[in-house]
């Protein structure tokens, strides 16, 4: 019986890395700079020395080790390829094939978001479900969708993508996709932050937003303090975002919506403004679907790419 497994979250800086056992333990975490360079060559090899190199120390039989799961921040097909990876300097790249010939392990691929949601779904805010959204709210708005305790990827990797579910007409300004008015630009820490300079700018009312650094933390610290300005800014976050979830669920019919990323940190309260907007509009039969913050973290990737291999 198979006993280890490793798992491998490329981010753009850094690589998360894991070694889990069959139950889903960690039993070691670390972490690799992601160099980019030279069209992003170096990344792969790095990683799988890294694993050979934790083998090695933890003097495991290679009998025992499953494979290796890895996410990566782009879409990647069904055969483990990602057909270009922007932030890590790709072109098309065998992502499993060229791992697998690297470390002599058995390697799966997927898309981070949608990795992540699989590792909430594993054993995150998620768990004990089978039919999981994951939202992710951070610089961007990412997501991911579990049907059956399987990753729904699409037929071009875009499944998930609830950052670019158009909820705007008339935006003049770009979503970094090349369209206008996409949910990303009001539902992320990016999209708070522009709600806020938007609000001040616009209204006289007072506010402690006045005083302080612009950012989504901002935004909930203040809505926690009863801040009236505050609470219009997330009950418009809200709005955009629990419309957006709405749409999703009409489509998905989810057991559980969870949601995660750095705006998460706000809280129950963050949900509540989610809520109270979704629930008018959704669809009758999706009304009370069960909303949860992530409970993974930064981790949620790892645990996610060792569900990969394990199934």
């Amino acid at each position: 019986m198979k006993k280890y497994c490793f798992g491998a979250d490329i981010g753009g800086t850094t690589v998360k890395l894991g070694l889990f056992d069959a139950d889903g333990i960690v039993l070691d975490k670390w972490e690799i700079p992601t160099h980019t360079e030279n069209e992003g060559s170096a990344v792969l090899p790095d990683i799988a020395k890294a694993i050979l190199d934790k083998i090695e120390e933890k003097k495991l039989n290679r009998e025992e080790i499953a494979g290796v799961g890895v996410d990566v921040p782009g879409p990647v097909a069904a055969d483990g390829s990602v057909p270009h990876t922007a932030n890590l300097g790709w072109g098309y790249k065998a992502v499993t094939k060229e791992l697998s010939e690297l470390t002599g392990l058995p390697c799966k691929a997927g898309n981070d978001a949608n990795v992540a949601a699989l590792g909430e779904m594993w054993l995150g805010g998620g768990k004990g479900h089978r039919d999981v959204l994951m939202i992710t709210l951070g610089t961007g708005v990412g997501g991911g969708i579990v049907i059956d305790g399987q990753i729904l990827t699409g037929a071009h990797g875009a499944g998930g993508e609830i950052g670019h579910i158009h909820v705007k007409d008339g935006e003049t300004e770009h979503c970094g996709c090349g369209n206008q008015g996409c949910l990303e630009q009001y539902a992320s820490a990016t999209g708070i932050a522009r709600l806020e300079r938007e609000w001040l700018k616009k209204s006289d009312e007072p506010s402690v937003l006045r005083d302080r650094e612009i950012s989504a933390k901002s935004v909930f610290d203040a809505v926690k303090e009863d801040d009236a300005l505050a609470k219009k800014i997330a009950e418009e976050f809200g709005t955009y975002l629990g419309k957006a979830v709405a749409s999703m669920t009409a489509i998905l019919d989810p057991e559980i919506i969870v949601i995660g990323g750095g705006v998460s940190k706000a809280g129950p309260i963050l949900l509540e403004y989610v809520r109270k907007a979704y629930e008018p509009v959704a669809f009758k039969s999706t009304r009370e679907t069960a909303f949860a913050l992530a409970e993974l973290g930064n981790d949620a990737g790892i645990y996610g790419c060792a569900k990969l291999i394990l199934g």
